[in-house]
């Protein structure tokens, strides 16, 4: 499985159509971390990032925000979402989630 998560500054971006990266994480069947990527997104415009990171293989996104139109974006292309994490390391919100203790609030983006 591949996981993205948007980052800035080391951490989880609270809005994901802002981040300077995402990190993809590739999971294996253990829900093991086998390996991490940053990669630096196109300039933002509405609609790209859902394509851009099924592109990738990327089988959920874990955000702090993200509009609904984002959403719904994602989900026509099979690739699930997670909104309302915290923003902490990557690395830490992956296993986190892996173990099933992610706890996440609100959706932070209210467009």
């Amino acid at each position: 499985m591949k996981i993205a998560v948007p980052v800035s500054e080391g951490k989880l971006c609270m809005h994901f159509g802002h981040c300077e990266q995402f990190i993809i994480f590739d999971v294996d069947d253990n829900k093991t971390i086998v390996s991490s990527e940053p990669h630096t997104p196109p300039p933002h415009e509405p609609g790209l990032l859902p394509r851009w990171l099924s592109d990738r293989n990327v089988q959920l996104v874990i955000a702090g925000g993200m509009g609904a139109r984002a959403v719904s974006l994602f989900r026509e292309r099979g690739v699930n979402v997670i909104t309302g994490a915290p923003a902490e390391k990557p690395d830490r919100i992956v296993n986190t989630y892996l173990k099933g203790q992610l706890i996440t609030g609100m959706n932070a983006c209210d467009h």
